[in-house]
């Protein structure tokens, strides 16, 4: 029995009661929202991890950090411990891009030694292992496809990124409608390739019965993937992102009619003024589903900088109603990232999703905020980095700046603010 099913049915399951706990929300709540597809619970029957999350409505905002390997930078050791270092960052969720070396390796080691919430996009192993057994990306078959889904089901994948929107009528009007970067989703670009060179349907589109049959028996959260998002600002809220997201929301219903659990994938790169329409079009058009945002990143010209744009659009996304922040790293355009680029795309997206939870008013959010202001105006410096968002670096900077008065810090020192007030006002 999958976890929408268990809700449907009034069971109320060891998860539900897990991710209440967590959130400070009634059990009876959380399997209310599951049944009506608003949260989900991502977790695979073959994945024994010790603590479940809730995605969706009224819960806190969850973060995803991709990692994975390249042709390029092959080395599962370093995927394996970019994601531990996701992990011990704060992060809910990983998901494994890999696309070079062992893929297989990767991702097992990942399931195996980091115990978080796992995603992978399917297409990427179906299309290398085509490339490798058949020389091309276009003679990928369907059996190519459903046994990766199968085996990366077994092995406990809780969720697939899976890009059954793009269809040949959403590629119909994307080329209709005239892009400055066309398809960026990597998934998205193999299946367009793919469907152009042997002019079919996209095989996830026509064949998504057989995936709903997979996430079903496995309890496989699907993450509808925007293949199509925009890649630059100009191209934000056109007939082709918005073309997919119509399929996607109609795909969502299909979903919960076959007791899966699905969240839908947006955007992108999104200027600040459209983020919140974004999300309530997607909230519209998919019943309220679980919406997964990458960054959105609210402007193209701050490479180095990307973990930044992606926490403002991400804070505003969240704030609107996003649920799960994809992060994006400061190299988002320029490399595969190293460890610290992925610590700090999590904190960056962590950031944002506090920032937009106590604006949204989840429970809880707002208490960790008062605590780190009574313990500045004791001027209680060991507690506030033990409630620092990243204890490590406040830490670090404290030490490095150690001041002549061990109350106070360089900033002020014997001018403190909060010093000087308490005084005078003891005075009076």
């Amino acid at each position: 029995m999958t976890q929408i099913e268990a809700a449907k049915s009034g069971k109320i399951t060891k998860e539900m009661r897990q991710v209440a706990e967590s959130e400070g929300i009634s059990p009876d709540v959380i399997r209310s929202r599951i049944a009506a597809g608003e949260i989900v619970i991502p977790k695979n029957k073959n994945h024994h991890l010790d603590s479940a999350i809730g995605v969706g409505t009224g819960l806190r905002t969850k973060i995803n950090a991709n990692v994975g390997s390249s042709p390029d930078r092959a080395d599962p050791a370093n995927e394996i411990e970019k994601a531990r270092v996701a992990a011990d960052a704060g992060s809910d969720a990983v998901m494994d891009l890999s696309t070079g070396g062992d893929i297989e390796a990767i991702r097992n080691g990942i399931i195996d030694q980091v115990p978080v919430v796992i995603g992978t996009v399917p297409v990427y192993e179906s299309a290398i292992r085509a490339i490798e057994k058949r020389g091309a990306l276009v003679r990928m078959t369907v059996d190519d496809i459903f046994d990766v889904l199968e085996k990366q089901a077994v092995e406990g994948v809780d969720f697939f990124t899976i890009h059954a929107g793009v269809t040949q009528d959403a590629i119909r009007r994307l080329k209709a409608q005239g892009r400055v970067t066309d398809i960026v989703s990597r998934g998205g670009s193999f299946l367009t390739t793919w469907m152009l060179a042997n002019n079919q349907e996209n095989p996830f589109f026509e064949h998504f019965d057989r995936i709903l049959d997979i996430a079903r028996t496995h309890d496989i959260t699907l993450s509808l993937g925007d293949g199509l998002r925009p890649g630059s600002l100009s191209d934000a809220t056109d007939r082709a992102q918005i073309q997919e997201l119509i399929t996607l929301g109609e795909l969502a219903r299909r979903c919960r009619e076959h007791d899966v659990q699905v969240i839908i994938e947006g955007p992108g790169h999104v200027p600040l003024n459209e983020i919140q329409m974004n999300i309530q079009i997607q909230k519209k058009l998919c019943n309220n589903a679980p919406f997964y945002v990458l960054g959105p990143i609210v402007t193209d010209v701050a490479p180095g900088y990307d973990h930044i744009t992606s926490a403002i659009g991400g804070a505003i996304a969240a704030w609107a109603g996003a649920d799960f922040l994809c992060y994006v790293t400061p190299g988002e355009h320029l490399k595969l990232p190293d460890a610290e680029d992925v610590r700090l795309g999590v904190i960056a997206s962590r950031i944002a999703a506090h920032a937009a939870d106590i604006a949204k008013g989840v429970p809880g959010a707002m208490k960790w905020d008062i605590e780190m202001s009574q313990a500045r105006k004791a001027l209680d410096w060991e507690r506030q980095i033990k409630l620092s968002l990243d204890p490590e670096r406040a830490g670090k900077l404290r030490r490095q700046g150690k001041p002549l008065d061990e109350d106070g810090c360089t900033m002020c020192g014997e001018y403190c603010a909060i010093r000087l007030v308490e005084e005078a006002l003891a005075q009076k």
